[in-house]
């Protein structure tokens, strides 16, 4: 289930399984994002950058919060006050990394902030975007069944740069080595380290103040952890996800790559949920779009945040949408453009080369060609005839239109607002 709603991208609405957590114990999760990311080459901070509309950061933030998250802390360096901005009202805390020593020193940061934190402590990156809740009760559950570190492996194509897990056929680890550090040996090992792992508060912050930095790096590495447990004679266990669940993005290209990987599996989640869609490698959603069943979507269509869209709709080829309410039996298209506040009510229908916005077109509706219409209230019935314009700014002041049931605008009015076109009147 949580996959299918990451995939939908509607996991911010559903905190956990009717309002409880989906693990036993209180979770607190701790975000690396204190990274310079100059691979970038943005002054955007890098977790703020968006896959389908919404920062990753968010992204992970919003799949986490369906296992009933007690505490957030992200941990921040450059450009601290961006992160806090798109944190604002959530909740979350943010804790700066005043000097970069490496990962496990980051995390060493959220102690004081989690000082009086008794439960589960997850630890992941916020350039993680995809991770997902059901892979973290995965983690959480081989904590809570005895091991003091659960981390998370993959099995990349090319895994040239990552750290290597040397783990048993039941995923008891034995020894977790940064790849500069591993020796031919042990980069023949295909099980590598995803990033994220889970382990109790107790235990998590005496790991990480254990961590020394002698390595080829001289930096304090976070997999250590794992590391200094397995030499104290605790279990550490390694869980494996996907090579697309654990996808870091570092670099614009990594970051398109994000994208389409997001996106082939919402198009994907999107026909499992009965909509068509034609040439689905054309049609592009956005983090929060909502589509009913019996939803046709031809060719190269694109939604921008905050479209919903009902039942047995029709969108037509290249139009842009966003910000707008479609009813059950709307058709739009092709070559139209909604912007936001559009609320089409059921069988309404916008045709080809019209614009759209902060309008409501009642039941039945029709603008069919060449209009703009915005600021403006039409009718049930009304028909909108070709290069109609509502001219809601007259250089002064921006007013709105409205235009009553079963009215017929003829080809080429200019209604400059405030007007009023009255029930039945014909133009």
């Amino acid at each position: 289930r949580s996959e299918h709603v990451s995939a939908c991208g509607i996991g911010k609405h559903l905190m956990a399984w009717g309002g409880m957590s989906l693990i036993d114990t209180p979770l607190a999760v701790v975000v690396l994002a204190a990274g310079k990311g100059t691979r970038m080459k943005s002054s955007l901070h890098k977790v703020l950058h968006p896959i389908a509309g919404h920062p990753m950061l968010l992204h992970l933030l919003g799949s986490l919060g369906e296992l009933g998250v007690a505490r957030q802390v992200i941990i921040a360096g450059d450009r601290s006050e961006q992160i806090e901005a798109a944190l604002a009202g959530s909740g979350a805390e943010v804790v700066m990394q005043h000097e970069q020593l490496g990962t496990g020193h980051a995390a060493l940061q959220a102690k004081a902030a989690l000082a009086d934190f008794t439960g589960l402590v997850v630890i992941c990156f916020g350039d993680g975007p995809f991770l997902t809740a059901a892979t973290v009760r995965r983690l959480c559950q081989a904590v809570q069944d005895g091991a003091k570190v659960a981390v998370l492996g993959f099995r990349p194509g090319d895994n040239i740069t990552y750290g290597r897990i040397a783990a048993d056929g039941e995923g008891r680890v034995s020894k977790m080595v940064e790849y500069k550090d591993a020796s031919p040996e042990e980069r023949a090992i295909e099980l590598c380290y995803a990033g994220p792992m889970v382990a109790h508060s107790r235990d998590i912050w005496p790991l990480l103040e254990s961590i020394d930095n002698n390595n080829a790096q001289g930096e304090y590495y976070l997999p250590d952890v794992a590391t200094n447990a397995i030499r104290d004679g605790a279990t550490v266990r390694v869980i494996e996800g996907s090579a697309d669940e654990v996808l870091g993005v570092n670099s614009r290209a990594e970051l398109a790559q994000a994208e389409a990987s997001w996106q082939a599996r919402r198009r994907k989640a999107a026909m499992d949920g009965g909509a068509t869609l034609i040439a689905p490698e054309t049609v592009w959603f956005a983090w929060d779009t909502v589509l009913g069943q019996d939803v046709l979507i031809e060719p190269n269509v694109f939604f921008g945040p905050g479209v919903t869209v009902a039942d047995n709709v029709r969108i037509r080829a290249n139009c842009h949408i966003e910000g707008a309410s479609l009813a059950s039996g709307v058709e739009v298209g092709p070559f139209a453009r909604l912007r936001p506040g559009t609320v089409l009510e059921e069988k309404a229908k916008i045709g080809n080369f019209v614009e759209t916005k902060k309008a409501r077109l009642g039941t039945g509706a029709k603008a069919n060609h060449l209009s703009y219409i915005g600021d403006a209230e039409v009718g049930a019935g009304a028909n909108i005839g070709a290069g109609t314009i509502t001219c809601n700014y007259d250089g002064t002041t921006k007013s709105p239109t409205r235009i009553e049931a079963g009215a017929f605008v003829g080809s080429h009015a200019t209604l400059v607002a405030p007007v009023t076109i009255g029930e039945g009147t014909y133009v």
